[in-house]
């Protein structure tokens, strides 16, 4: 006769009617009969159910009131019995000890002296994404002209390898900083050796780097205001202080009245969020400024690959004739940010520090990712990618360009010919913010550079900087022509209802 498959359990009637937990064994499930009652048992004792002291069944009664043999219950009282749960006496039968029952916890599990971290003056991740309407989201790039062919010759090179023992090295491996140095030297004309180069985990990891290796606690940092907003919550959390560089239409304002600093942020190519070009004065001003003060530069080149018409000016680090300047960049716009690589150059006496940080913070880089971006690099194919990606762009920003043109004067892009993104800026009769609710109701999704600005900094000063700008930021790396023009129409729309 073949065994029922039904639960088995206390039988109607029977001497266990009344015992305080509810047994259910199934033969047939994942975990022997004697695994199923102990497991059962167990739980009833720690959460209470089974209180101290109550004497248990029989085996024998139990075992017969749940259609099992008696070793099925012999077998789980004794492992219970084993581990403390339940307590056996000759004479006296099986019983719960006194204290074995769980406390019920004070909190949600975090211990008594964590002190949740104060919430940010604004949000890390674009608020932008999600699904569903037109996303103009920052930070993202096509990957519609990637060649998925040699994507995956590349990821068959890497499987290739011989399969280390080990970690890799921390500052990258060899052959890839050789790739990224020749890269950004062709495409930068930034001179560096394979040595003053470190693979990263992107730009985040690097400043994470430099605050740890680099920075005494307390020191105080200069960033760009408004300015990447997650970078700025880095240097905040790391315990720095942090104050605002003022914009102008020439990038950072220097000046006299600057105050002195150990470090400051800038992203003088393309400048986030405004889009505008430091100018080549402003950045030999900054280069003195930063030797008179004895201070470092980070010099943050996210989207640089991509320009359309503005001439590239030199970066800060090939001007830099004092050591002060750590220059990064990324591949995650380049090829796509599921790589999650970039990389850093920096002096050579600070490169030991900084290798030092990246062993106790993750050892290096993953292997076989290194492989497949030094198969990518070394047989052109970033080059070939970027080419393509940058007509793609191009094309995207001069369909936006052409739907939004109609708007002015009631709103004017501003900033150079370059990057994935634009800002729209808006006439002042003019919200930005509830343009932007707005365009949400109706699945348009952008972001306003107020997002990106620290309100207390926000006030103009004596020369007119500093105050926040009126308006909205178009990402539109990742949107199509034709996404791009409905959305462009959609704040044409939204603009003139308002006016």
């Amino acid at each position: 006769m073949a065994r029922p498959e039904v639960p088995l359990s206390a039988k109607r009637g029977s001497p266990l009617a009344e015992f305080p937990l509810a047994l259910h064994l199934r033969r047939g499930e994942t975990g022997a009969l004697h695994q199923q009652l102990t497991a059962q048992l167990r739980a009833g004792v720690l959460n209470g159910t089974l209180p101290a002291g109550l004497r248990l069944p029989g085996s024998r009664l139990l075992a017969h009131s749940l259609g099992v043999t008696r070793g099925v219950v012999a077998e789980a009282y004794a492992a219970l019995v084993a581990d403390g749960t339940l307590e056996a006496e000759v004479g006296s039968g099986t019983r719960v000890p006194a204290g074995a029952a769980r406390r019920e916890r004070a909190s949600a599990g975090a211990p008594a002296w964590f002190t949740e971290p104060p919430a940010a003056p604004f949000e890390f991740a674009d608020r932008t994404s999600g699904s569903g309407g037109i996303h103009f989201k920052t930070g993202v790039a096509t990957t519609a002209t990637l060649d998925a062919k040699v994507w995956r010759q590349a990821w068959a090179h890497a499987a290739r390898q011989d399969v280390s023992g080990d970690y890799a090295d921390p500052q990258g491996e060899p052959e890839l900083r050789a790739a990224l140095a020749a890269f950004v030297g062709r495409s930068r004309g930034l001179p560096v050796s394979p040595e003053g180069v470190m693979v990263t985990a992107g730009t985040l990891q690097a400043l994470n780097l430099i605050v740890k290796a680099i920075l005494p606690p307390g020191s105080s940092v200069l960033m760009e205001n408004p300015g990447y907003r997650a970078g700025r919550q880095v240097l905040l959390d790391a315990g720095l202080s942090v104050h605002p560089l003022p914009l102008d239409e020439d990038g950072p304002v220097i000046t006299p009245d600057t105050p002195p600093a150990r470090l400051v942020y800038v992203t003088p190519s393309h400048q986030f969020p405004l889009g505008v070009r430091m100018s080549l004065p402003r950045r030999l001003k900054l280069l003195e400024w930063a030797e008179k003060n004895d201070a470092l530069i980070i010099e943050d080149d996210y989207d640089g690959e991509f320009r359309y018409g503005a001439a590239p000016l030199p970066p800060l680090a090939s001007l830099d004739t004092s050591g002060r300047v750590l220059y990064l960049g990324t591949l995650s716009k380049v090829l796509t940010p599921a790589v999650r690589t970039g990389f850093l150059t920096a002096p050579p006496a600070l490169m030991p520090a900084l290798v030092r940080a990246r062993t106790l913070m993750d050892s290096g880089h993953p292997l076989p990712l290194q492989h497949a971006l030094t198969y990518l690099m070394t047989h052109s194919e970033v080059d070939r990618h970027i080419r393509r990606s940058r007509r793609w762009h191009a094309q995207v920003r001069e369909a936006l360009t052409q739907e939004l043109a109609p708007l002015e004067p009631l709103a004017k892009l501003g900033g150079i010919e370059a990057g994935l993104h634009v800002c729209l800026h808006l006439a002042p009769d003019f919200d930005a913010t509830r343009i932007a609710l707005t365009l949400a109701r109706r699945n348009v999704h952008v972001s306003t550079v107020a997002e990106y600005s620290v309100p207390e900094y926000s006030a103009p000063n004596d020369s007119g900087t500093g105050a926040t700008p009126n308006a909205l930021l178009l990402g539109y790396g990742g949107l199509t022509v034709n996404e791009a023009v409905e959305g462009a129409r959609e704040i044409r729309r939204v603009l003139n209802a308002m006016l």
